[in-house]
């Protein structure tokens, strides 16, 4: 993934939120709706503190008046605040109820756009970035973007207007007592800024720290197996410890300078409301005003105090939103697959020929693995590739389903370059079964069948007969209708024999076969391969050999090393030129019989 250079530091905080805010613009009129509602509660709230007001002068005036109180005047006043607080509180629900829904939708769309992005990424992307990481982007920073969104948008409105509104009807009540409540105020301002300035770079090394902390985990759970049968438990922890410790700094630094914010702002409130009773007990004392104006202006300064509090809310929000927004949207803006154009060719009656011609490829450009590379595969045949590790076998047909595009030279199938087919197109020529054997929460039936559709119950009990795999499904609680999932364990070969079913339902024209028995044990790997011999009949297959005794048969062997084919030919060719191939298989079968030996 590429981060920031310095990660306690945003690159452009503005520029992701305008990023969103753009991504926001098509629920415009929701959000304008919404912030009417808002509006419209926020300057009936702004009405009641003076009626207020008035019903505590009644009180006061009728107790030193010999007609007494007014009741029928304050039972008035008293219903229609009632009234326009029933009309605030409507207003603040449906306000909330279009928030809840905008920032729903925003979130869903988002998980969705990354869903679609992951499937136009170059498969080197995603080989070279942490699950973990992906994962948290998808689930903590989209949640963290739906809720501050939710607790920004119509707030920020609404405390502007707050605090424009009771500023406004502070100087209309009383400007002497204006400048005393807002005056004692002014300096929470100045504090909130340089905090939030502060605290920004540990809002994003948090989200950051977050995403290396989940992909820890989950490569760390996901191997626990190889974890623990290497006694690397306690490393495991220590560098789990570290990671953690570097989030949990950089969360409680985040956290308590915006925990800040609160105190500083109650503690401004607070002394608001004892300015606001010592200047007001003074001027009613001089008889410049009445003791309703007080009254009023308590409620005037709780709103004054409260819109501060909101905006040292907002302004963590917003933090912790323009975190969350540079790496969702650093990740959609990743440089994807190019886009191909629709009148690209589509093979209908392959035989199954392929042709390589003088392929080159690196992962990087100044870093050529597959140098030169040339072979020619009639269709049918089984073309066995060997070589030693980082030799470019798995790289080689990495090129071949253009999970990769190559550097240059050309791949044909058929007579075509697969620059001319769609990936599409490619992909749908080959079934696969690979190494690490997928499979998904659902039942057997559902697991072999996966995308192929309109595929009968027959079909797939013969598929599973035709590779002995049909009475162990028989024995599984529910048979092919038996779910697979965590409490479902099947052993890694029976794993291998149900993709090897589901590459037979497919029943693609060209094979891959990578490494698929080098998991399992011999007796298993015998199945395996009777298995695979039934697949690869009548196809054009390519083997990825780690065990050179299962390719004997192959119709062509390509050793490769270093990238390039340095020997071709029939096992017994090969045998016999008492090369490179002959020691790799030498060297095996006498590493097999020495382990025969020592048990």
């Amino acid at each position: 993934m590429r981060g920031n250079s310095n990660p306690n530091k945003a690159k452009n905080p503005k520029a992701s939120l305008l990023k969103l805010f753009k991504y926001c613009k098509k629920y415009l009129p929701v959000i304008i709706i919404a912030l009417v509602f808002s509006i419209a509660s926020t300057l009936a709230a702004l009405w009641g503190p003076g009626k207020v007001g008035d019903i505590a002068n009644l009180i006061s005036d009728g107790m030193f008046s010999p007609e007494g109180i007014d009741l029928e005047k304050i039972t008035k006043l008293g219903i229609f605040l009632v009234c326009l607080y029933v009309f605030v509180g409507v207003f603040w629900y449906f306000e909330n109820f279009l928030m809840v829904q905008f920032s729903q939708k925003i979130s869903k769309n988002l998980r969705t756009d990354i869903s679609k992005k992951i499937n136009r990424l170059p498969l080197k992307f995603l080989d070279s970035t942490p699950t973990g990481d992906v994962l948290s982007r998808v689930t903590n920073d989209i949640d963290l973007i739906s809720s501050s969104l939710n607790n920004t948008v119509s707030s920020f409105i609404s405390a502007v207007i707050l605090l424009i509104g009771s500023i406004v009807m502070m100087f209309v009540t009383n400007w002497i007592m204006a400048f005393a409540a807002i005056g004692s105020s002014i300096i929470g301002f100045g504090i909130m800024a340089v905090i939030m300035a502060k605290s920004q770079k540990y809002f994003m090394a948090q989200q950051a720290e977050l995403g290396k902390l989940n992909g820890y985990v989950e490569e760390n759970y996901s191997g626990l197996s190889i974890v623990r049968a290497y006694g690397n438990k306690e490393k495991a922890i220590e560098e789990f410890s570290e990671i953690n410790k570097k989030l949990h700094k950089n969360a409680w630094k985040s956290q308590f300078l915006s925990g800040l914010m609160m105190p500083l702002m109650t503690f401004i409130g607070n002394l608001g409301y004892v300015v606001v009773c010592v200047v007001g007990a003074v001027l009613v004392a001089q008889g410049k005003m009445g003791f309703g104006v007080i009254v009023s202006f308590i409620i005037y300064v709780r709103l004054f105090s409260n819109t501060l509090t909101d905006f040292a809310q907002i302004a963590s929000y917003v933090q912790s939103m323009s975190a969350a927004s540079e790496r969702v949207f650093e990740f959609l803006d990743e440089k994807e697959l190019e886009v191909e154009s629709p009148r690209k060719k589509k093979l209908r009656k392959v035989k199954g020929d392929v042709e390589f011609k003088n392929v080159c490829f690196g992962y990087d450009k100044d870093k050529t693995i597959i140098h030169d590379f040339s072979a020619k595969v009639k269709a049918g045949q089984k073309v066995a590739i060997v070589g030693p590790t980082g030799a470019g076998k798995t790289t080689l047909v990495n090129l071949l389903m253009r999970f990769y595009e190559i550097d240059s030279g050309e791949i044909l199938i058929d007579g075509v370059s697969t620059k001319k087919l769609s990936r599409e197109t490619v992909h749908s020529l080959f079934s696969m079964v690979l190494q690490d054997t997928w499979v998904f929460d659902g039942t057997v039936k559902e697991n072999i069948v996966y995308s192929k559709e309109n595929v009968s119950n027959e079909e797939v009990i013969a598929a599973c007969k035709a590779i002995d795999f049909d009475h162990f499904v028989r024995t599984l609680p529910k048979g092919y209708e038996t779910v697979l999932n965590n409490q479902t364990t099947i052993s890694a070969g029976q794993k291998q024999l149900l993709t090897i079913a589901r590459a037979m339902i497919q029943n693609c024209p060209m094979l891959i076969l990578d490494e698929a028995t080098s998991n399992v044990d011999t007796r298993t790997e015998i199945q395996i391969q009777k298995a695979m011999d039934k697949l690869s009949h009548g196809r054009t297959s390519f083997v990825i050999a780690h065990r050179l005794s299962t390719i004997k048969n192959a119709n062509l062997i390509l050793v490769m090393k270093d990238g390039n084919i340095i020997e071709s030919g029939t096992h017994k060719n090969l045998m016999k030129k008492g090369g490179f191939y002959k020691e790799l298989y030498e060297s095996q079968f006498s590493r097999k019989n020495s382990e025969v030996i020592d048990n």
